[in-house]
């Protein structure tokens, strides 16, 4: 049986408490919520902080709110809690469907948003879907003023963000689908975690698509928006889409995911799965999207 490095349990009342407790304790202290994958760190030996800050009672973090043009989700909600919110469902289903489909049963009903992204492991649905969704994040600091940031910025790398010392993700923000747009979300799975994930979302008026987003995860180091294809078929005829430039797009996506050679493949076979992926979540976004279909 695997015996787990000692800790003390600190639980945070507020983002201040929090923040006052993280800034004392040091770099002995880490931030707990879900704790999936926190806790098996601690279980594989690779991780031994003395203390862990519970922030699960801060009611800031909790909640879901719709605002006139955006989803604010707290951080500290649940996987579950977001594919089941009748906001989500009603606002945003595709969101709701991605969340339904994030990890396992356990992940999903410990796990939250906030704690997935602030981990920032290469292999995460919510952060590609969030990208193409065109997704911010409000950080803040005790009772610092907050700062809002897309989540393409946050990430930085491999379990690496932009958060400073003492700050947290208070909240997730997603803005509503605008009428004509439809966003889809696909991955590939070899095992538990997604090898591959892709996540486009089109808006589509008068027969012409007029704008596009395209997020790509899990291939790569980090998840990363690819610009450079979206700008591949806006202009772009959706009842006859060209095949040329869905091709073109695909694999410009596939380039900029940076695929790198792990257990799930080499990079020259993900970077072929990733574009035939990004063409299949292309199409389909465009053509649901000209049915006025979220």
């Amino acid at each position: 049986m695997t015996t787990l490095s000692p800790f003390t349990v600190h639980s945070a009342a507020s983002v201040e408490d929090a923040s006052d407790l993280l800034e004392r304790l040091g770099e002995d202290a880490i931030v707990y919520c879900g704790g999936t994958e926190l806790l098996l760190l601690y279980k594989l030996g690779l991780a031994d902080y003395a203390n862990l800050v519970d922030i699960k009672g801060i009611e800031e973090l909790r909640g879901i709110g719709a605002e006139p043009d955006e989803l604010r989700i707290g951080a500290a909600m649940t996987h579950r809690e977001i594919a089941h919110s009748p906001l989500v469902e009603e606002h945003f289903p595709a969101l709701a469907l991605m969340e339904r489909n994030v990890g396992n049963v356990r992940v999903r009903n410990q796990g939250t948003i906030g704690g997935n992204l602030c981990f920032a492991d290469p292999h995460s649905d919510p952060a590609t879907f969030l990208i193409a969704a065109g997704g911010d994040v409000t950080i803040r600091r005790g009772g610092g003023p907050p700062r809002r940031i897309p989540v393409e910025d946050l990430i930085r790398g491999p379990f690496d963000t932009a958060l400073e010392p003492g700050e947290l993700l208070i909240s997730v923000h997603v803005p509503l689908p605008r009428p004509g747009s439809a966003t889809v979300h696909r991955k590939m799975s070899f095992s538990e975690r997604p090898a591959i994930t892709v996540a486009t979302q089109v808006l589509v008026d008068e027969g012409v698509v007029r704008a596009a987003r395209i997020g790509v995860g899990s291939v790569g180091v980090r998840p990363v928006r690819a610009t450079q294809a979206e700008q591949e078929i806006v202009g772009q005829p959706a009842d006859e889409l060209p095949d040329e430039r869905v091709a073109a797009a695909s694999a410009s996506a596939a380039r900029a995911a940076a695929p790198v050679t792990d257990a799930n493949g080499s990079a020259e076979y993900k970077e072929h799965l990733t574009g035939v992926l990004t063409g299949r979540c292309l199409r389909e976004a465009v053509r649901t999207a000209g049915q006025g279909l979220l």
